[in-house]
This record gives C-alpha cells, structure tokens and sequence, in this order.
C-alpha cells in the first residue's frame, strides 16, 4: 500500500529545522507494512499545498500531512484543506473545551487566537491529540485517505501510533515487508561488500540487498515481503548469519543496537570501569557513553583535558612529552591513559587528543591528526587517526572508532 508524505512549512525550505518527522514517519510505516513512494516538501502557501496534494492523490492511496496547524496566521493548512475539498470550516466545541481544560490547569487562559484553531473543514474527522491542542484530521477523498497532523514531533508521533496507523491498518491491507541489519564498524563499504559477495550475489530475488555507510560504520540491510512472515524471517535470518560469520571482526550489533550500547553491555559483562581522557573531541563520546541509561555500573566518570595545563596537572604528562612530541602525539596520549588510571581509580582508560580544524594544524602535523590510546594496568594500544577537516565529521568519527577500541580491547582482553 502506498503513501506519500507532504511536510508543509517556510522554516523546512528555508533550512531553519531540520524535517525529522518523515524520517520517523518512514521507518514507522515501513515496521507496519506501507510503502512509502515519494516525501514532499512544501511552503506556507495555498496553491503549493493544493499542487501538493493533487500529486499525491494522483500516485497513492494515502497522503499524510505535516505542519501548519497552530493558532497563528502563517498557519493555513485547514483553510487550505477546507477549500481543497470543497467544504466549509466548522466550530469544534469539544476542541475549544479540551484546550480550556489544559489551559486551566496550567493556570493560564485561552486567547481568540486559541478560539480560531478549533474551526476544522466540516468534513475532517478529528483525532484525538492527547500532547497538544490541535487535533490531527482524517478525510476520505474518492476512496483515498489524507491526514493532517500538527508538525511538532512529539504530537506527531502520539497521532501516529495512537491513531494514524492503526486506523490504516483497519481500512486497507499492509503487506507485511520484513528488515534485518548487521550493524559494522572498521571498514567501508566497498571492502564490506566484497568481503560478503559470495551470499549477497546468490540471495535470492525476493530479498534485496542494502548498504548504508556513515562516519566509519556501515549497516547491511537485507529486506523482503511476502505473506509467510515466519518463513520469511526464518530465511533473513540465516542469510544474517551467513553474512556476519564473513566479517566477524567488522559486527558490533544488529537491528538498532547502537556502539555506545553495545560498549556498555560489554564493560557489565567483564566487570570492568571505564573511564575517558578527552581532549578534541570535548566530551562527545562521555556524552554518548552517559545518554544509556545505567550507564553509571560501568562508567566512572571523563576528563576533558583541552590545555596542556590540565593534561600536565591533572594527567601526569611530563612537560619534556609535551615539548618534544607535543599534545597531538602517540607519547602523550599513552602518558594521559596512565594518568587518568590512577586519577580515577578505574579499570580501563581512553584518550583522545588531536587537531579536530578546521584551522590549527602544521605541515608535521595536519588538520584531521588525531591520537587515541586505550589501556589498564597491563596493556596500551594506540591508534593514529589522519582525517579531513570538517570539525564535527571529525568529532563523530574519532568517537565511533574510540567507542569500538573500547569494544575490541574488551573482546581481545
């Protein structure tokens, strides 16, 4: 069944946010067995809309809309709608009484403004929004279907799991279409797919095949659709397995599994603490490592050691390391994970230190340099990192390649 999207809004176009709500949308319909055919974005203007809309209806049997549906004048998407079907706009009193309500207990009160939204097209049906004061809209148009939801993400996706999908899911018939990914991490994808061609060259038709590279990692996507979900499962999951069993050292996860959740199942497992020395990458990967929730069992807590002060008086890094090598050196990095072993009592440490740019580095040592140093009490092994010199590009990858030495001193260890 297929579905087109439109996200209506000048602040999408003119590149003031960023549209994460089609991307959530997709993922969402896809798990539930709608294609999605095409995204459409559009500004805050009628004919647009319309013009929008008309191709939509014209390709699928189901348009889903985004946006346009607060209490200001920029917000045109029911006027719109309403004309588009050729319908008046009509008062909804349970609306209006639901917003008071709210305002109520927030101890505020309601405005004209407030009064105007709750006019819908008198042929919408509306959706219950239980985190905001618009209601989503429901129309039936010449056995196809159009929804207008508000753009807010949060309201958007209580309307969609609440009652967008399912209500599809009642009126047309999905078919179910059935994903697996290994998650990989140390190689690109040119090389990855080499390494796994003698399956993915003899999958059969029904499956399709794949490969969504990012900052240093790559994901396999094997999908297929058919009727027999169990059968169909069954076989993804021996094509996963045949595929991981050629890259064994490449697979951190599947499905969803993220590196920093991965990391932390791991440190629980070994018994062991982390902790992190990081100078370039200002905290990023501490960040990462602390948004898992219960992530204080194995972390002990980071260092972000940006001058040389820090790293000399906090660290333990000798001067004469940091005047004959410098800062963004392999000496220095193995000095700061002794350092912070001692410092902070834990069981295994990380240090980063480099040139992140886009400015501040020398013909010896370029933008992009970057030094990484992983150990315990035992053992330090280091890495050097040669990047380019976009500042963030560098940040996100030199923390997905910390996170998997952390992962692979575990697994080694």
């Amino acid at each position: 069944m297929k579905v087109q999207v439109i996200t209506i809004g000048d602040e999408i176009l003119i590149g003031q946010i960023v549209d994460t709500n089609s991307a959530w949308m997709g993922a969402q319909l896809n798990d539930a067995g709608f294609d999605i055919e095409n995204i459409t974005t559009v500004g805050d203007e009628e004919q647009a809309i319309k013009e929008a809309l008309d191709r939509a209806f014209s390709q699928s049997d189901i348009v889903l809309m985004t946006g346009g549906l607060g209490p200001t004048k920029d917000d045109i998407t029911k006027k719109t709608l309403a004309d588009y079907f050729g319908v008046g706009m009509v008062f909804s009193e349970s609306t209006f009484n639901r917003i008071q309500r709210m305002f109520e207990k927030w101890g505020r009160s309601t405005t004209e403004a407030h009064r105007i939204q709750c006019y819908m097209p008198a042929n919408a049906t509306l959706l219950f929004n239980q985190m905001g004061t618009a209601p989503g809209m429901w129309f039936e148009h010449n056995g196809k279907v159009a929804v207008s939801m508000p753009g807010v993400p949060y309201e958007m996706k209580y309307l969609m799991t609440e009652e967008v999908i399912p209500k599809l899911a009642t009126q047309f018939t999905p078919r179910p279409v059935i994903h697996r990914t290994i998650q990989t991490i140390g190689e690109g994808e040119t090389r990855i797919a080499t390494r796994i061609e003698s399956v993915t060259d003899n999958l059969p038709d029904s499956i399709k095949v794949a490969f969504l590279p990012g900052l240093g990692k790559v994901r396999v996507r094997l999908t297929t659709t058919g009727d027999n979900q169990k059968e169909l499962q069954q076989l993804l999951d021996e094509k996963v397995k045949e595929i991981a069993a050629l890259i064994p050292e490449f697979v951190f996860g599947y499905g969803d599994d993220k590196l920093e959740e991965v990391v932390g199942k791991l440190l629980m497992e070994k018994g062991k603490f982390l902790t992190i020395a990081e100078s370039c990458t200002g905290g990023y990967v501490s960040h990462r490592i602390t948004a898992v929730p219960g992530s204080s069992a194995y972390f002990t807590g980071s260092i972000v050691p940006y001058s040389n002060a820090i790293k000399v008086n906090q660290l333990k890094v000798k001067p004469d390391t940091l005047k004959e090598y410098g800062a963004v050196s392999e000496a220095t990095v193995v000095e700061m994970v002794k350092g912070l072993l001692d410092l902070m009592q834990s069981d295994i440490a990380i240090a980063i230190s480099g040139i992140a740019g886009p400015g501040g580095g020398s013909e010896e040592k370029p933008v992009g340099t970057i030094w990484l140093a992983i150990g315990d009490k035992d053992r330090v092994i280091t890495r050097k990192l040669n990047l380019g010199k976009k500042r963030l590009q560098n940040i996100e990858y030199t923390g997905n390649q910390a996170l998997n030495m952390v992962r692979q001193f575990l697994l080694e260890g």
